[in-house]
Order: structure tokens, then C-alpha cells, then sequence
């Protein structure tokens, strides 16, 4: 659904706040603590506004708590304009959030600490190809057959390294090679065994309910490089149970993630949160938004003489 026709069509009521108003309603949300966790990148858009606003709702209806937390592993492309945008941009749109911010630089001890674990229970190891080279491994592999591909288009990882002695691992890591920490995807699924999530919002084609994780479609994902001991996946595991995360409202572009996040938390012995996966705001095209399309940015909005109502309206809420 774009951002237009979600103001104006009746599509655009969003089910997750019928869901919402029938569990509270029954009672099934006591103590619900939300978080809203943007990364510092570049300025929000529609789509932010609209899953900040369902989580700052869905807290404030049911007298819980709504937390704001700064992605901010990718030191490269977060910047401190970008963090202050957000706090702007969100206080505009009337939210308030707990303080102090959790900003995952800030954490980096404790994500490595977990990457050491499950290196130790021998369910991690270090990879060093880089990505040219796995782009090259997958090009000979695509000579006979397609090779697979996660749920965000990207090749499994193809390489052996998990087959290396740990004396050459360790030579290599000391002579300084660039590495990245992977899960062994298999031995990880031996070890928890079958893991599920239920999803009381919708899947992107329409699943709902108790889904069977299926964290293989990822492959040896990574969880943490020599330069970062962390990854998207592992963080947003260890944070979420550090912050004590009831509910998950995202996108459904992260639907999927939630397999790799589910077997996370089976491994890390964490809770695991009610998940709720609402539609994404589209562009004209029926794409997803980006930080780069100024035309949906909520500062160009703003400057334009939006108001916060309008953003609402506009995204269906």
C-alpha cells in the first residue's frame, strides 16, 4: 500500500490496531513494553513514523512503556545529526519515550561476550573470504545450478571455513586477517532443536499464528565481525531481552529475520516476545520506502507544512 492510498482507503486501517484494541479489551496486555529502534543513518520517512506511531500506541493504550533505542553499530554511517534528527522528528510526532536511550554502541561487551559463547559451545566460527571472493565462490557454483538465497535476495554463504583447524583459525586471526563470526546454522537447529513464534500480526503472504522458524533459509549468517563483535541479529536478540521487550511491531520485511531471532534466543536461553508484523508504507512504484527519497522524508514533510495529524492520516492511523 502506498503512503496516498493508505489515508484514504479503507485498506489502510491497519489490523494490527483492531488485534491491539481486542487484546486489551480481553485483558491479554499487562505490563506491554514496546521500543521503536531507528538507525542513525539518514533521516526517517513514512514508514518509520508509521511503526514508531503503532508502537508508542499500542504502549500508551495499554499503560505499558515505549522505549526508544539508536542502532548505532554501523559506525560508519551512523552520524550524531542523524541520531539528533530522530529524537526531533519523533518529539514532533508527539512521542515520548524513557530516558536514557539504550545505543548499542554502548553494548559492545555484551554482544561479545555472546558471540565467545556460542564459539565456545562450538556452534560459531570465524570465516575469512572476503566478499569479493564469495561473490566469485557463488558465480562458479551458479555454472550448474542456482545457488540459494536468503529472504533478502543474498547468497548463502558457500565457503568452508567451518571446516578449518582451529590452529590455522587461530593463526590467522592473530596475523591480523579480517574475519567475520558465523552461525552454524545446523548444529545450532541440532542443538535447540524445533523452535517456533506466534505471530498475531501477518506475514507477507498472510501467515499468522504459530510459525515454525525456519532460521536455514539464512544459512551460516554472520554474527559479529572483527571490527564489530555484532550483528543486526544477535543485537537485536540481546537487546530486546535486555530491555525487557514484550511485543515486536515491525515491518513485514523483517518477517523472516524473526526465524534467525528465534534461534537466537533458544541458544542464548532469552524470552521470547509477542511478534506482530504490519504492512510496510510503499512509494508510487510499490516499493518500499528509502532514507534517500527525500519526497516521503518527515523533515521535508514537516518543512512543507505537514503536520503531525496529517502523517497519521496519511499512513493510515
Amino acid at each position: 500500500m502506498t503512503a496516498a492510498e493508505a489515508g484514504t482507503t479503507e485498506a489502510g486501517r491497519d489490523f494490527i490496531r483492531d488485534i491491539v484494541a481486542e487484546d486489551l479489551q480481553a485483558g491479554r496486555h499487562k505490563g506491554v513494553i514496546t521500543r521503536f529502534p531507528p538507525e542513525p543513518n539518514g533521516y526517517l520517512h513514512l514508514g518509520h513514523a508509521y511503526s514508531a506511531l503503532l508502537n508508542f500506541d499500542m504502549a500508551r493504550k495499554a499503560d505499558g512503556r515505549f522505549l526508544l533505542r539508536i542502532e548505532d553499530i554501523d559506525v560508519t554511517r551512523c552520524r550524531p545529526e542523524y541520531e539528533t534528527a530522530i529524537y526531533d522528528d519523533l518529539a514532533w510526532l508527539g512521542l515520548e519515550w524513557e530516558t536514557p536511550v539504550r545505543r548499542q554502541s554502548q553494548h559492545m561487551a555484551e554482544y561479545r561476550a555472546a558471540v565467545a559463547l556460542l564459539e565456545e559451545r562450538r556452534l560459531a566460527y570465524p570465516s575469512f573470504e572476503t566478499r569479493a571472493e564469495i561473490a566469485h565462490m557463488v558465480a562458479d557454483r551458479e555454472s550448474f545450478a542456482r545457488w540459494p538465497r536468503d529472504p533478502d535476495g543474498a547468497p548463502l554463504y558457500p565457503g568452508l571455513a567451518k571446516t578449518l583447524p582451529d590452529a590455522e583459525r587461530q593463526s590467522r586471526i592473530t596475523a591480523g586477517e579480517a574475519y567475520a563470526m558465523r552461525l552454524d546454522t545446523a548444529k545450532a537447529m541440532d542443538w535447540t532443536g524445533p523452535v517456533t513464534w506466534i505471530e498475531t500480526g501477518m506475514g507477507p503472504s498472510g501467515e499468522t499464528g504459530t510459525i515454525i522458524a525456519a532460521p536455514e533459509v539464512w544459512g551460516d549468517f554472520i554474527i559479529g565481525r572483527k571490527e564489530t563483535p555484532t550483528s543486526y541479529h544477535l543485537s537485536v536478540v540481546l537487546d530486546d531481552a535486555a530491555q525487557g521487550i514484550t511485543d515486536v511491531v515491525r515491518g513485514q520485511d523483517l518477517f523472516w529475520a524473526t526465524s534467525a531471532h528465534r534461534l537466537l534466543q533458544a541458544l542464548l536461553d532469552k524470552p521470547v516476545p509477542r511478534y506482530r508484523h504490519h504492512r510496510l508504507i510503499l512509494d508510487g512504484d510499490g516499493r518500499k520506502l528509502s532514507k534517500s527519497t527525500q519526497a516521503t522524508g518527515l523533515r521535508e514533510l514537516r518543512n512543507k507544512g505537514v503536520s503531525a495529524a496529517e502523517i497519521r492520516r496519511i499512513v493510515g492511523l
